[in-house]
């Protein structure tokens, strides 16, 4: 086949959804502190015995559900995750299972907030050569488990939750391909180190890459897709910032996108923050089938990943 589509989305957040009003309690903020510099109102968090592998299932099977696929034709299980508090078993390994698959391949991959769109990618490219014919690409993250309750500057972004994709064979690519790098120097401005670690960023310095770099590798993720900015149908960024989203259409030239803001009611879910928001436009059928979307990850590493999918 000349490349993938992606079939079918799905998504799945916890039950317990923390307001900010609920943070003003446990770490000294306050709701307009909050909303004035993230746009965050709401974030879902996990119970305490809610596992990665439990979320990632729930997203999955909607995903395939939604699709009408059968589970049994999946050859290829990608999990995007920074939260995995095992080092073996992965979790896609404990997805393949709950799921009841045979023998697919089955990988993690951890490039934290940019996880999903370097799955995705990595997934088209198996797909293309080969590797696979129906994958099931999952970005989750329980980052409740790593985060520091007293630091208002972190605490007040993080949510829970897990977004997937059904990826197929198809002869007309709708996959576009990938534009991924990194910025070295900036390995540690996002990151969750030593044994017992905790979320920390320098949240100051991501913010000016995002804002003085983002719109331009965008516009050549769109260049290298083939699609003219002003013809996207929508833009779906990891979910950040507000400050950071509501700008990217004007700045890369994208006047009549719909963009994805699910920052607000969900915070930041790393890997799982693309999945969700996308899952949650097309379910609300925001953006017409075969629309261009321009998906576009950035975080720990600092690394960045992008491309132009088709809406299944």
């Amino acid at each position: 086949m000349a490349g993938s589509r992606i079939v079918s989305l799905g998504h799945y957040q916890p039950v317990r959804v923390l307001t900010n009003h609920e943070l003003t309690t446990i770490v000294e903020t306050t709701d307009e502190w909050i909303r004035s510099r993230v746009g965050i109102e709401t974030r879902h968090i996990a119970a305490e015995d809610e596992s990665i592998d439990e979320m990632a299932e729930h997203a999955a099977k909607k995903a395939l559900a939604e699709g009408g696929i059968d589970a049994a034709t999946i050859d290829y299980v990608i999990v995007a995750t920074c939260t995995a508090i095992d080092r073996s078993p992965n979790i896609a390994a404990r997805v393949a299972r709950r799921l009841g698959l045979d023998s697919p391949a089955a990988l993690d991959l951890n490039v934290a907030c940019a996880g999903f769109t370097h799955a995705l990618a990595t997934a088209d490219q198996a797909i293309r050569t080969g590797s696979a014919t129906a994958a099931l690409v999952i970005g989750v993250e329980k980052l409740s488990d790593f985060t520091d309750w007293t630091d208002r500057t972190t605490c007040v972004l993080v949510g829970d939750g897990a977004g997937a994709a059904v990826l197929v064979a198809a002869e007309e690519p709708q996959v576009g391909p990938v534009v991924w790098g990194s910025v070295p120097q900036m390995s540690s401005a996002v990151r969750i180190e030593g044994v017992n670690g905790k979320f920390a960023q320098d949240g100051q310095s991501v913010f000016r890459w995002a804002t003085q770099s983002l719109p331009a590798i965008a516009r050549s993720v769109c260049e290298r897709a083939g699609i003219a900015p002003e013809d996207l149908a929508a833009i779906v960024p990891h979910q950040a910032n507000l400050r950071i989203i509501e700008p990217l259409a004007k700045r890369i030239g994208a006047p009549n996108a719909v963009i994805a803001r699910d920052v607000i009611e969900s915070g930041n879910t790393s890997a799982a923050s693309i999945p969700i928001a996308l899952s949650k436009l097309v379910m609300r059928r925001e953006i017409p089938s075969g629309g261009p979307i321009l998906l576009f990850g950035f975080g720990g590493g600092l690394s960045y990943a992008g491309q132009v999918v088709r809406c299944p």
